[in-house]
């Protein structure tokens, strides 16, 4: 007895032989391949500072520590104006209104014994060597608190272009180094993606002022620098 086997089922069966042996080469070229990171930095003189400037006050009855609170910031505000802060770069950040309790006599059930308000202005600073005297000047208008303040960059899109050059520089580096190291040739780049970008964080003092001031508050900018990331895919030869 003869076996006949048709020309469609045996072409079927040859690609079926062939298939595992083609996914099997597939899965190997995909597989030649380096992911590296690369990270960069740029590194500028800041020529803007942020502040967070507040006005705390304290007072036995809700409306009287509103009121004052209210008064102190309106003339903290006026101050920031006259020494030519823009409208646009005044902006309320926080406002809040809370009891003051005594525990000592019942700490389930507190006596109110006050209460606390508290208004807080970001000011964004276009001339830095003004800063000190904006702080100066505002504590003596009635701010009493300093939350925090940072040195940024009007325009940082070019320190992040940098910073993202070089940490592709970075990545391809560290891919020329690997592949040497691996006795293996580096091939064409395949994808690359963006990752992130870190801008100087800022400092953060928290701390409440004394409502006088004799000079101005000594500031230094010194130099910030912007952090970026890069994620680059070679093919290895």
């Amino acid at each position: 007895m003869r076996l006949f086997i048709a020309p469609i089922a045996l072409a079927s069966l040859m690609a079926g032989c062939s298939a595992p042996e083609a996914l099997a080469a597939d899965a190997q070229q995909q597989a030649r391949t380096i992911t590296v990171n690369g990270e960069g930095t740029a590194s500028a003189v800041p020529d803007m500072a942020v502040l967070n400037i507040g006005v705390q006050s304290d007072a036995p009855t809700a409306a009287d520590a509103l009121r004052a609170n209210s008064s102190n910031m309106s003339a903290t505000i006026k101050k920031l104006k006259d020494l030519g802060i823009a409208d646009r770069d005044i902006q309320t950040s926080g406002l809040s209104l809370n009891p003051r309790y005594n525990y000592e006599k019942n700490r389930s059930k507190p006596e109110v014994i006050g209460f606390t308000a508290s208004n807080t202005v970001t000011v964004r600073l276009r001339d830095l060597s003004k800063a000190g005297t904006v702080i100066d000047q505002a504590v003596q208008s009635g701010a009493n608190s300093l939350n925090g303040i940072s040195f940024a960059f009007d325009e940082p899109k070019p320190l992040y272009n940098e910073a993202r050059k070089n940490a592709v520089a970075d990545a391809k580096a560290k891919a020329e180094l690997l592949t040497d190291a691996a006795g293996v040739r580096l091939g064409r780049l395949i994808t690359i993606q963006d990752g992130y970008v870190q801008s100087p964080s800022p400092k953060m003092y928290g701390a409440r002022l004394e409502m006088a001031a004799d000079s101005a508050v000594p500031m230094e900018a010194g130099e910030s620098s912007i952090t970026a990331s890069i994620s680059m895919v070679y093919e290895i030869e």
